[in-house]
């Protein structure tokens, strides 16, 4: 054997022996991606049914739509607050909390929990404004109130003007809470449904929430609300029923292009003052409420949802509202 073909020889074997070593680094990663995996998905399967013996009752189920909504009611007011939700809170009638608080010992408040929210029922039915807004309705009818005002968060003010509009004869008043208008920018993105629901089935959803800071740090809720709320988010985060809402955003928006609130009805919308991100947000507001004989604009700086620390000057400014549109009224 030559010189050249052992120079060879060694070289193939050298190479083969490099090769042997990669092909059991990238198993060995593999094999640790694959355990990884499986680890989470198995996490994710344990860890929900055991929250989901944690997760407390509160409220009151509602037959609707032969499903279950869950409704609370607090307060005894002689007026009545309803207060609907904004997209994805995981447990309306616990987030709202710091608003019930301050509202109960003046008014009767009841959150609605839309399918799909808090501890409410999921549901196949589409999730298009009309849909929602008949189910709501059919809470309240089933509860026989009948006269009320309307306080919704975030795309509750969507909703609302479909609400106002099907129902004029029930609505007292429609407060919006840093509530959404139908000509705001950004509502006709393409959302990663397939995604979402990937991170939901894998479990990988419940790992990022979990690896990431709490939402509810420095907010004012006890540790046992805190807890109660952070399992509803995982319970409900990337169900079917909010991802077809999700879905229909667009849809349910443009469909609000020619809705209006009525001119007589008093409309008071408390707004984020320090929106960056959206330089017209207050007066898109504005424009909506100019039409309006007791159109009211009040801004606050806060997080888009105004209810976890401005509640106390929420229901002091809404109180006042009220009281001077009843006076204007009768004289």
């Amino acid at each position: 054997m030559g010189q050249a073909e052992i120079v060879k020889k060694r070289t193939n074997t050298k190479t083969k022996k490099t090769l042997m070593i990669l092909l059991k680094i990238v198993g060995a990663i593999v094999l640790a991606i694959a355990l990884f995996i499986a680890i989470v998905f198995t996490v994710n399967i344990i860890s929900s049914k055991s929250e989901q013996e944690k997760i407390e009752s509160y409220g009151q189920l509602v037959p609707v739509d032969g499903k279950n909504m869950n409704v609370t009611i607090q307060g005894e007011g002689k007026e009545t607050v309803v207060l609907l939700p904004g997209y994805g809170t995981a447990a309306p009638a616990l987030d709202f909390k710091p608003l019930i608080e301050e509202l109960s010992p003046y008014y009767k408040v009841v959150v609605i929990e839309p399918f799909g929210y808090g501890l409410s029922d999921g549901t196949d039915k589409e999730r298009s404004t009309d849909n929602i807004v008949s189910e709501v309705h059919e809470a309240l009818q089933y509860l026989n109130i009948d006269r009320y005002i309307l306080m919704g968060h975030s795309i509750a003010g969507i909703y609302g003007l479909d609400y106002v509009d099907k129902y004029k004869n029930e609505v007292i008043a429609f407060i919006g809470i840093d509530s959404s208008v139908p000509n705001q920018s950004g509502m006709d993105v393409e959302f990663p449904i397939e995604t979402f629901k990937l991170l939901k089935k894998s479990g990988f959803g419940r790992l990022l929430v979990k690896t990431g800071a709490s939402p509810y740090d420095g907010l004012p809720f006890d540790d046992a609300t805190k807890e109660q709320m952070e399992m509803l988010a995982l319970k409900n985060m990337y169900e079917p029923t909010t991802l077809n809402e999700m879905e229909h955003i667009y849809a349910n928006f443009q469909a609000a292009q020619h809705l209006k609130f009525p001119k007589d009805l008093p409309l008071l919308l408390f707004v984020q003052g320090n929106n960056t991100d959206r330089k017209d947000w207050v007066s898109l507001h504005e424009e909506q409420a100019k039409d309006s004989v007791h159109g009211k604009v009040m801004t606050y700086d806060g997080s888009h949802y105004l209810h976890h620390t401005r509640s106390k000057e929420i229901v002091e400014n809404l109180r006042t509202y009220m009281k001077d549109v009843t006076h204007v009224k009768q004289n």
